[in-house]
């Protein structure tokens, strides 16, 4: 196996999945929205390369929409695996929930349709926590036995469109003898390898730019970016994962840890410490968007269980803690952050 198709590689995952797979001694075909983000790409990764020779012929780009059929087979052609990433994942909820489940869930079967259609049938899929999250019962154990029940009306549309998007993979793979893993991280943080991150690390902005007078009751589990990367490629090789989901997680954490776990980091630097009651959060939310997304998550801590991950891909995760001093600072050393 040696040339794979990344999909939505300028992502903030999906770079460092880039990374993993170029070092690992595969080809990559990354596919992109618009060819315009080919330099970028390259740029971001080649300094994270053992070896950046000849990177012209081993990282080369295609041109794909996940809600168009063009170019997708042509695309999927010749190549010997699959790694799905692309899907949209918003900071706030859209107007329609369409927004997300339409391009999560049609790109996702047009993917893996076309890889069935190329010859194409290993494949690893980037799902999500909230796949396993939504609408369960506070305090209950998370792991990967479990599913999203989407017609909660806790729900959210991104959580929905995740939960939607793994099961349509996992049909396609019954209908088509598809050898599919997934992969189902909980909030990824750790540094970026460019400027274009994603919106787990807007977390991270927002805490360290003081952006909200006083923290949420909201406890997180997190796992650094680099070992979702390394499960992604990983689990190419390892035969006893197909057929498998995983949850790619480390610690939980309250905001108010995250904050300490900074603050320790960078004692020169304020931080708001206050612990808000539940009913200032939700009239907060009232104005803000970004507040009223996490408004299903109060006081419904995400604790999780990483057994499975740790003993099929025979590693240890990093501690979230170290992830997330690694996110701040590399905000604070670009100057993405309040000084």
């Amino acid at each position: 196996m040696t040339l794979v198709l990344l999909t939505g590689a300028s992502g903030y995952i999906a770079k460092h999945i880039a990374v993993d797979l170029l070092n690992s001694g595969y080809e990559v075909r990354a596919s992109v929205r618009s060819l315009g983000r080919a330099p970028e790409i390259i740029e971001a990764v080649s300094p994270h390369l053992i070896d950046a020779g000849n990177l012209d012929s081993r990282l080369t780009f295609v041109e794909l929409d996940l809600l168009s059929d063009s170019g997708w087979v042509a695309a999927l052609t010749g190549v010997d695996a699959l790694v799905h990433t692309a899907s949209p994942f918003p900071l706030v909820q859209p107007k329609s929930e369409d927004e997300l489940i339409n391009p999560a869930v049609q790109g996702t079967r047009r993917a893996l349709t076309a890889a069935h259609n190329a010859g194409v049938s290993r494949i690893v899929l980037t799902s999500s926590i909230a796949a396993i999250y939504g609408g369960q019962p506070a305090g209950i154990e998370l792991g990967e036995h479990l599913w999203t029940d989407v017609t909660n009306s806790s729900v959210d549309a991104y959580t929905k469109s995740k939960t939607l998007a793994e099961q349509a993979a996992w049909e396609l793979a019954d209908t088509h003898n598809l050898q599919l893993t997934t992969i189902n991280p909980s909030v990824v943080v750790g540094a970026p390898l460019d400027k274009n991150f994603g919106s787990s690390i807007s977390i991270i902005e927002r805490l360290i730019n003081r952006k909200d007078p006083v923290l949420p009751k909201l406890t997180f589990a997190y796992v650094d970016v680099k070992d979702v990367a390394h499960m992604h490629v990983a689990a190419l090789g390892n035969s006893a994962t197909i057929g498998q989901r995983y949850l790619a997680t480390s610690d939980s954490l309250s905001f108010a840890e995250v904050v300490s776990v900074m603050q320790s980091a960078y004692p020169n630097r304020k931080f708001i410490t206050r612990i808000a009651p539940n009913f200032l959060i939700r009239l907060v939310g009232l104005f803000d968007k970004t507040v009223k997304a996490s408004l299903a998550y109060l006081d419904k801590p995400m604790i999780t269980v990483n057994v499975k991950a740790e003993q099929d891909f025979n590693f240890k995760f990093r501690p979230a803690g170290q992830a997330i001093v690694e996110s701040a600072e590399y905000l604070i050393e670009n100057g993405l952050v309040r000084k």
